[in-house]
C-alpha cells in the first residue's frame, strides 16, 4: 500500500482545494495516469498517479488540503484497503487529515444544506437531481456567481459534478466581465502589476506570489490574480459582499464587508511582502518606438506571427543578461547580501484579458528567435481567456515585465516581486512632438520603468540598463541582426 500525498505545486500557497477525482474510486489506475485535479490560488493542476495500483480516496472533492497531506492510497495486490464508514468513503488514517477541519473527519460526504469544509462554500442541496447534492464549484465560478448574482438553482441545473467558471459564463450568454474591485482614482487608471500613475493618477498594486524564487503573479510565484492575474497578478472576478466578521462584532453593524477573492488575499500578501522586505527605487526612460513599431508590422507579416512592441520589448530585455547579470539574478538566504546568478533570462510577462492578471514567464529568450517568443505570448493570451494556466508556465522569472497600455498611462511603478531585483513596466506608444534638426516632428514614444532592489542595484546602474533598452528599441534592425 502506498501512501498518495499532495505536492508542492508552488510556494505561494498552503493549501489547496480539491476540485475533482479523475479516476473512480476502486479504479485501477497506472503510474503517471491523472487521478486528482487540484486548485491553487492560480492555476488548476492534473496530478499523476505515482505508481500503480487501486485507488482508495481519503479525501472528499471540495475539500481543502496540504502539501504533503495523504489524500488516496494506491493498493497492490494483496494490500487491504482502509475501513470504509457506513456512507461506503474510506476513513482516512494518519496524515490524512481534514484541512477542513470537519468533525466528521476528511473524505466524509457534506450532509444537506451543510458548505464542502475547507472548499468553495457553496451550499450543498438536500439531495435529488439538480439541487447541488455533491456538486463541487470551484473558487473562480463561486466569484463570478457572486459578483453577478446567479441562483444556484441554475447553476444546479446544469445537472454538472463540477461546477467551473466557464459553465457560469454559459448561464450569462458568454464570457463575463469581472466586477469592479475597487476604486481607482485618475482618467488613467489601470489594474496592473504595480502603481500606475495616468492622466488622472492612480495607485493600484501589481500582482505577485510570495515565493522564495522569481515567478510570475503573482507565480505571482509573482504577483497575479487569476488566478486570472491573474500576477495579475489581480483577482479572478469581482469580490463577494459579506457580513461583517467576528472580529467586527458590535460595531459597524449595519457595514457590508467586502471578501477578497483566494488569489487577491495571496496578492495582499505579495503586495505587502514586497514593501517589507525590499528597499525598491525606481527610474523611467522615454523611448521613441517609431522605428520599432514599424518593424514589429513587417515581422508580423513575414514571421506569420503577432510581433509587438511587448514582445520586442521582451527580446531587447533578454539580450541584456550577459552585462546586467545583477538584473536577473535571485536574492539569496542570509544576513549577507548575495545574489544567485541566472543561467537564462527568463522574462514574466503580465497578461490580463478581463479574467485576472496572470505572469506567466517567457523562457530562455536570450537565445530563442522573435518568431518563438512570440508564438509563446499569443498561447499564454489564450490560455488567460480559459484560466487554464499551470503552474509551471507561471513559476520560474527572473524578471519581470508589467504591460499598462491603457491610454492616458503616463509611467506605471511595478512592485518587485519576492525572489527577484528587478521588474520593468511598459506603457502604450503616444504620439510626442520633439525636435527634428531645425524643426520638430511626431514621433511615436512609450514610458520604460524600472522598479529595482537598492540593494544590489544603484541609480547609476538602472540607467545604464534602460539606455541599453533603449538603444536596442530605436535601432532594432541592428539588434535584430546581432541577437536574432
Amino acid at each position: 500500500m502506498t501512501g498518495f500525498p499532495v505536492p508542492k505545486l508552488n510556494n505561494n500557497d498552503t493549501t489547496y482545494v480539491l476540485v475533482e477525482w479523475l479516476a473512480e474510486d476502486g479504479q485501477a489506475v497506472r503510474d503517471g495516469d491523472p487521478v486528482v485535479l487540484l486548485e491553487t490560488s492560480k492555476a488548476t493542476e492534473e496530478v499523476v498517479a505515482p505508481r500503480d495500483g487501486v485507488l482508495r480516496r481519503l479525501l472528499a472533492e471540495g475539500a481543502e488540503c496540504e502539501p504533503g497531506q495523504v489524500i488516496a492510497q494506491l493498493l497492490g495486490p494483496g494490500d487491504e484497503a482502509a475501513p470504509e464508514d457506513p456512507a461506503g468513503t474510506v476513513r482516512s488514517t494518519g496524515s490524512a487529515q481534514s484541512a477542513g477541519g470537519d468533525p466528521r473527519g476528511p473524505g466524509l460526504p457534506a450532509a444537506p444544506g451543510d458548505s464542502v469544509p475547507g472548499g468553495p462554500s457553496v451550499p450543498v442541496g438536500p439531495g435529488g437531481s439538480g439541487d447541488g447534492s455533491g456538486v463541487v464549484v470551484t473558487m473562480p465560478a463561486r466569484e463570478l456567481i457572486e459578483a453577478h448574482g446567479v441562483a444556484m438553482e441554475r447553476v444546479y441545473a446544469l445537472g454538472r459534478k463540477v461546477i467551473r467558471r466557464a459553465d457560469v459564463e454559459e448561464l450569462l450568454g458568454g464570457p463575463a466581465r469581472p466586477s469592479p474591485t475597487g476604486s481607482t482614482a485618475g482618467a488613467g487608471s489601470t489594474a496592473g502589476a504595480g502603481s500606475t500613475a495616468g492622466a488622472g493618477s492612480t495607485a493600484t498594486s501589481g500582482d505577485a506570489s510570495a515565493s522564495d524564487r522569481p515567478s510570475t503573479p503573482g507565480h505571482v510565484d509573482g504577483l497575479s490574480a487569476t488566478a486570472g492575474s491573474t500576477p495579475n497578478g489581480a483577482g479572478r472576478a469581482g469580490p463577494a459582499l459579506a457580513e461583517a466578521g467576528p472580529d467586527d462584532a458590535g460595531r459597524d453593524d449595519d457595514a457590508e464587508w467586502i471578501t477578497l477573492s483566494r488569489a487577491q488575499q495571496r496578492t495582499a500578501e505579495v503586495v505587502e511582502r514586497s514593501r517589507r522586505e525590499i528597499p525598491a527605487a525606481f527610474t523611467v526612460m522615454s523611448v521613441d518606438v517609431t522605428e520599432v513599431l514599424s518593424l514589429a508590422r513587417d515581422l508580423t507579416r513575414r514571421l506569420r506571427a503577432l510581433v509587438g512592441l511587448p514582445e520586442m520589448v521582451v527580446k531587447a530585455t533578454g539580450g541584456l543578461l550577459d552585462r546586467f547579470p545583477v538584473f536577473f539574478a535571485q536574492p539569496g538566504p542570509g544576513p549577507r547580501p548575495r545574489l544567485r546568478r541566472a543561467t537564462a533570462a527568463n522574462v514574466g510577462v503580465t497578461v490580463d484579458v478581463g479574467r485576472g492578471l496572470f505572469i506567466p514567464v517567457v523562457r530562455d529568450v536570450a537565445d530563442r528567435p522573435l518568431a518563438e517568443i512570440a508564438r509563446d505570448l499569443v498561447g499564454f493570451r489564450k490560455t488567460a481567456l480559459t484560466g487554464s494556466f499551470r503552474e509551471s508556465d507561471l513559476e520560474g522569472g527572473n524578471i519581470t515585465l508589467t504591460l499598462h497600455t491603457s491610454d492616458g498611462i503616463v509611467h506605471a511603478v511595478p512592485i518587485v516581486f519576492p525572489g527577484q531585483t528587478c521588474a520593468l513596466s511598459l506603457t502604450a506608444p503616444r504620439p510626442e512632438v520633439v525636435p527634428d534638426g531645425s524643426g520638430f516632428a511626431v514621433r511615436k514614444t512609450a514610458a520604460i520603468g524600472l522598479a529595482y532592489d537598492h540593494r544590489f542595484v544603484n541609480g547609476r546602474d538602472a540607467a545604464e540598463f534602460l539606455g541599453e533598452l533603449r538603444s536596442a528599441l530605436e535601432s532594432p534592425a541592428r539588434f535584430l541582426t546581432e541577437n536574432g
